[in-house]
């Protein structure tokens, strides 16, 4: 028998489960597994390269099964949280918009994938954040270009897809670059991936993976969202001329280089979210898993899952309580003022306004690296009775400031560094209505 749960236990339970997603989307122990799995001592020269949020827990793997064999070993990072190797050096680099300290990092990666030979091994460890993380301007762009052009489109709501086309083609080592720089060695590519459908050559943009996409593909993410007259004049030029044909594409599937190199994904949404779910059950809740790749305007994502708790708690479907709806992917907000949040944070904001008064139900939404937006939270949680504590929900939600509102409540979500990225985990928790 099922016994009732309540809305504080509920939100204890939530955090709980969202600490089992944490540890399935483990890197480090990821890492170990694949490379145990790699004959090394058949390579005269082993190279470790790469870049993401989550690359001081991989790059410290690498160096536990390698060891000095690392002939060198170069990652840009986010936050080298204090770790000290001694055969890799960890560059903290700019995030999510791209500094030059991240430009000096992926200059020294550049160099030593160039330096790689027909007998060596390059290990490409590549995480979340990996394309802000890592950028390498290409002529005529500068770096401070690429920075206005990561604005525009953080800004006007593109996807992870768009953005990352961009990059691609406005850039020396993404798109596959890295794998032509690296080329004729042999190329294994580790990925913890953070976008949707985990497509390698989305992932971190792809530095060693085919690229599908081109100039003109680039071209259009710009139209479509009306923004290509703020194009700094030399993106344009270069995107334009390589849309004429006048400069190299990136390298494309049929290349004979990815004959030496293999792309594999060693984490991703789907097992953290399967990890979430086998807890929830643990806890006494009925899991429903509703998709590892869900993706759009953060507030209508954010309705739709209060609609489903509505109805959990009014009918019992789609399923009876006490419940856990858990989905992942990754959805994009629009800004429309000048408060402080993230996507998650906003998540939970517009859905506490649909779920106000329902009892026993619980919004929770974190990302899986630690942080959401530009600040220290990973993500929120509220319950029923959240807009009964601060009723002013809306008018922080119109001016995108879910930050301040969850903070005057106490209800962010803060972990610190995870030294993990696998995109969000968002819940749904539905009580026992007796």
């Amino acid at each position: 028998m099922i016994k009732h749960v309540s809305t504080s236990v509920l939100r204890r339970r939530a955090l709980s489960i969202f600490q089992a997603a944490l540890a399935a989307a483990d890197p480090g122990a990821a890492v170990v597994r694949h490379l145990k799995r790699i004959n090394l001592a058949r390579f005269r020269n082993i190279y470790v390269v790469g870049a993401g949020k989550a690359g001081a827990s991989m790059a410290e793997a690498a160096e536990r099964v390698i060891g000095c064999r690392i002939t060198a070993g170069f990652l840009n990072v986010k936050e080298a949280s204090g770790v000290k190797l001694r055969r890799i050096q960890l560059h903290e680099s700019g995030h999510p918009v791209p500094d030059q300290r991240g430009v000096e990092g992926a200059r020294r990666i550049a160099e030593i994938a160039g330096s790689a030979g027909r007998d060596d091994l390059v290990v490409c460890l590549i995480s979340g954040g990996a394309s802000a993380l890592m950028p390498l301007p290409a002529d005529p762009v500068t770096l401070e270009e690429k920075q206005e052009i990561t604005r525009l489109l953080l800004a006007c709501g593109a996807d992870i897809h768009e953005i990352n086309t961009v990059r691609k083609h406005t850039s020396r080592i993404k798109g596959g670059q890295l794998a032509r720089l690296a080329a004729p060695a042999r190329v294994e590519a580790l990925l913890l991936s953070d976008v949707i459908g985990d497509d390698p050559g989305t992932i971190g943009s792809g530095p060693a993976a085919p690229d599908a996409t081109t100039f003109a593909h680039s071209l259009s993410v710009f139209e479509k969202y009306g923004i290509s007259a703020r194009l700094p004049v030399s993106v344009r030029t270069r995107l334009e001329s390589g849309a004429r044909g006048e400069l190299p594409e990136t390298p494309k599937p049929e290349d004979a280089l990815f004959a030496r190199v293999r792309n594999t994904v060693i984490g991703s949404n789907r097992l953290a979210l399967a990890a979430a779910a086998r807890r929830a059950r643990e806890l006494g809740l009925r899991p429903l898993l509703l998709s590892s790749e869900v993706q759009g305007e953060t507030r209508e994502i954010a309705r739709v899952h209060a609609a489903i708790a509505r109805e959990i708690v009014r009918s019992g479907h789609p399923i009876r309580p006490p419940a856990c709806v858990i989905s992942g992917g990754e959805t994009t907000v629009t800004l429309r003022g000048e408060g402080r949040g993230g996507r998650n944070q906003e998540f939970v904001l517009a859905a506490a306004l649909d779920i106000a008064g329902l009892p026993n139900t619980v919004i929770f939404s974190a990302g899986t690296d630690g942080t959401d937006g530009p600040t220290d939270a990973a993500g929120a949680l509220a319950d029923g009775g959240t807009l009964g504590r601060q009723p002013d929900a809306r008018a922080y939600l119109d001016r995108n400031d879910s930050y301040r509102y969850f903070e005057a409540l106490g209800d962010l979500v803060k972990t610190g560094p995870t030294h993990t990225n696998v995109m969000d985990v968002r819940l749904v928790l539905v009580g026992s209505q007796q």
